[in-house]
């Protein structure tokens, strides 16, 4: 859209000439593709690399590095991906590394060259802002409830809200004075037993629910759901504000963009409402007798089971927000 060159970063792992075959397809497939050049990832020897260089010299495609298997930048995986930046404790040391590795092996002066173009401002489409839930946010924050995408708080701070981060796992409850909670994704399955154990936390989340909006997504809307079954098989007890109960111990990946149409309300959108959005989850819904939030359908326009669900003032979603669709 912005007419940029692009950057290929190609992993030839079992390949060699071939490598040079899957660059000239990309390079060729669509019309408007600019490819810059290629670094390749991985290379498993001097020899692999000097194939695959010989490869794409001859396919008319620039190799601007390639880097080399480095076990000390290998970064730790668990079952929706990567383990998050936060929880890394050699985070910097691994960032640094890799940035000596680049400095070392990537041309970045060809690399900077390659990526002058002509782009001004007027280029751009600005998005359209999202809407914050209230004027002073209590956000659930900590390794069970760390996965929020970054421009929503961006945007519900230049919107002039106050987020006023809270810890579940070490037994805290939401800001008295804030007006909405919202509880992220993450992890609480890792963490089930400790947040079932944390009746401070429990206790504020239900008094404050009493007058106040509260809105779960994913790993939030299942620890405002009645339980939560781990992938042992043992069920934990979350804090019943919702219906919902879900189990880890059969597992099924969900996953893909959402637009919901909200049914009725949830923190910083009436009824009617359109919303994109994302889904990745392993969950299974066991049980969910609450009201629908909203009609969903996947990116090819299909009916989505998981409709999120909505008690009193309590809403949650399996889908992570990321705009409104307007």
């Amino acid at each position: 859209m912005m007419d940029w060159p692009l950057l290929l970063v190609l992993d030839p792992a079992g390949q060699a000439q071939t490598a040079a075959a899957v660059a000239t397809g990309l390079r060729d497939f669509r019309k408007g593709v600019r490819i810059a050049g290629v670094i390749l990832n991985r290379v498993a020897s001097p020899r692999h690399e000097d194939l695959v260089r010989r490869a794409m010299e001859g396919a008319g495609i620039a190799v601007l590095g390639a880097l080399p298997r480095h076990a000390p930048i290998k970064l730790p995986g668990r079952h929706l991906g990567l383990v998050q930046a936060e929880e890394l404790a050699r985070l910097n040391e691994l960032i640094g590394e890799a940035a000596r590795l680049v400095a070392e092996r990537i041309d970045l002066d060809a690399l900077l060259r390659l990526s002058e173009c002509e782009w001004t401002a007027s280029n751009a489409k600005s998005a359209p802002r999202v809407t914050p839930p209230g004027q002073r946010i209590a956000l659930a924050r900590d390794a069970a409830f760390s996965f929020i995408y970054p421009h929503i708080l961006e945007d519900w701070r230049a919107a002039g809200a106050e987020i006023m981060p809270f810890s579940p796992l070490a037994d805290e409850g939401p800001h008295a004075n804030a007006d909405v909670c919202w509880l992220p994704g993450g992890y609480p399955e890792l963490h089930a037993g400790r947040i079932a154990a944390n009746e401070r936390f429990r206790r504020a989340l239900r008094a404050f629910a009493e007058t106040r909006p509260v809105h779960g997504e994913c790993g939030g809307y299942m620890v405002l759901g009645t339980g939560l079954i781990d992938k042992d098989g043992t069920r934990h007890a979350m804090m019943g504000l919702l219906g919902l109960e879900t189990s880890f111990a059969t597992r099924r990946m969900h996953l893909g963009y959402r637009l919901a149409e909200l049914a009725t309300g949830m923190p910083g959108y009436a009824a009617g409402a359109r919303l994109r959005g994302h889904e990745f989850h392993y969950a299974m819904i066991l049980t969910q007798p609450d009201a629908p939030l909203a009609a969903m359908r996947d990116a090819n326009g299909a009916d989505v089971a998981e409709s999120g669900s909505r008690r009193g003032r309590v809403t949650g979603t399996f889908f992570h927000l990321i705009a409104e669709d307007r």
